[in-house]
């Protein structure tokens, strides 16, 4: 996927919204309902987006939307797509190249995940700290093939890809929210689609993941 694809779809947006995002979130399970709390919203449809990908994955509505959130500029993802769906990572993550080349500097993802840490339960959340990634440490990254400056360095240090500032800010709300039980670990991501085996569950919580 080029940075030309890239931009083809970022003009074609800039076409439908003349709105200049700050922000961009990627509206996982469960949270696909938080699109319609965005005010003045352009709604476009994946299949009309040249080179996005098409969610097949219940739920996930497929569409992209531009509006204010509380005052903020931002560009949304109603539903995304997964490898597992047979989607290569360079496809998966072109709508971030777009949300960047539209104007956004800071991107929350949101997502539901089971936990492997035994104090977690369901309907808790998890702050992103760190993260392991399996596909990526296979060879299966986005980052993999020509290398195109345009589109940012060749090799990325991420060591620090999760902003402290954020995720303190995050505490501090979840504080005034007694209803809600905020942890922060380490996220690994697996292929899926199907569930791990209890030996698969018992190492990832042995390297680390919660």
């Amino acid at each position: 996927m080029s940075y030309e694809n890239a931009l083809e779809a970022a003009r074609f947006a800039q076409a439908r919204s003349k709105l200049k995002p700050v922000l961009g979130m990627i509206l996982g399970s469960g949270l696909g309902d938080l699109a319609a709390e965005i005010q003045d919203a352009v709604a476009i449809p994946y299949a009309e987006i040249p080179h996005f990908a098409r969610s097949t994955v219940a739920g996930h509505a497929g569409r992209l939307l531009l509006g204010t959130l509380e005052g903020v500029p931002v560009v949304a993802m109603q539903g995304r797509f997964h490898m597992y769906e047979g989607y290569d990572p360079a496809t998966i993550t072109l709508p971030v190249r777009v949300m960047h080349l539209l104007g956004a500097s800071t991107l929350i993802v949101s997502n539901a995940a089971g936990g492997v840490n035994p104090a977690y339960q369901p309907g808790h959340f998890m702050l992103l700290r760190d993260h392991i990634f399996f596909p990526g440490m296979a060879g299966f990254s986005p980052l993999v093939g020509p290398h195109d400056e345009r589109l940012g360095a060749r090799f990325l240090a991420v060591s620090k890809a999760y902003d402290a500032s954020l995720r303190s800010l995050a505490h501090e709300v979840a504080r005034d929210h007694s209803e809600l039980t905020l942890h922060e670990g380490v996220y690994t991501m697996v292929a899926g689609p199907n569930f791990e085996t209890a030996a698969e569950l018992t190492f990832l919580r042995m390297i680390g993941t919660d």
